[in-house]
């Protein structure tokens, strides 16, 4: 196509209009070749990286097989695995039991609280035998727990009433 345009008489303008056209649109062959023997070498240096992954995993596979193998004949003596199994058992219902007694311990205090709130406005604190810490529902540890000192003060007549008094620049100590 190209030799036609030489060939032909035409404007040197429309000439190189049509051969801008021809270059942006289609590849020279020096450069489809290189493109080749680049994408050439890539395949090439990934087959052989593919044969060094296959033998490795062929390696890895042999080394599996003997550990396996070398497990199989080393085994546990079926008395010692069952002692194991039993001191797990008992260790995991230990744990249960144990969370239990705490919730239940929980519980207790929660409810001597509401009762001791029905007696008076203030909880009694110093009471042997009793943790210092309530422990929030869910949480465990001394890190989320709160002093009982630190409980808020119980509800006031007015408050339970819905009145709210407020005391500032626009409200001038009035009710609402």
């Amino acid at each position: 196509m190209v030799r036609l345009l030489k060939r032909a008489l035409m404007p040197a303008p429309l000439r190189r209009a049509v051969l801008g056209w021809l270059d942006s649109r289609y590849i020279p062959r020096a450069d489809h070749r290189q493109d080749l023997k680049d994408a050439l070498r890539e395949v090439r240096t990934l087959s052989r990286e593919v044969t060094t992954l296959r033998a490795e995993v062929t390696g890895l596979r042999t080394e599996v097989g003997e550990l396996r193998a070398r497990v199989a004949t080393a085994g546990v003596a079926p008395d010692r695995a069952a002692r194991w199994d039993d001191a797990h058992r008992l260790a995991q219902e230990t744990a249960v039991a144990m969370d239990r007694v705490l919730q239940n311990e929980v519980l207790l205090w929660q409810a001597v609280d509401r009762a001791a709130g029905a007696d008076s406005a203030r909880p009694a604190e110093g009471v042997p035998g009793r943790p210092e810490t309530a422990v929030p529902d869910g949480a465990a540890g001394a890190g989320s727990a709160r002093p009982r000192g630190d409980l808020p003060e119980p509800p006031e007549a007015g408050a339970a009433a819905g009145v709210v008094e407020r005391s500032g620049a626009g409200s001038a100590g009035s009710a609402r």
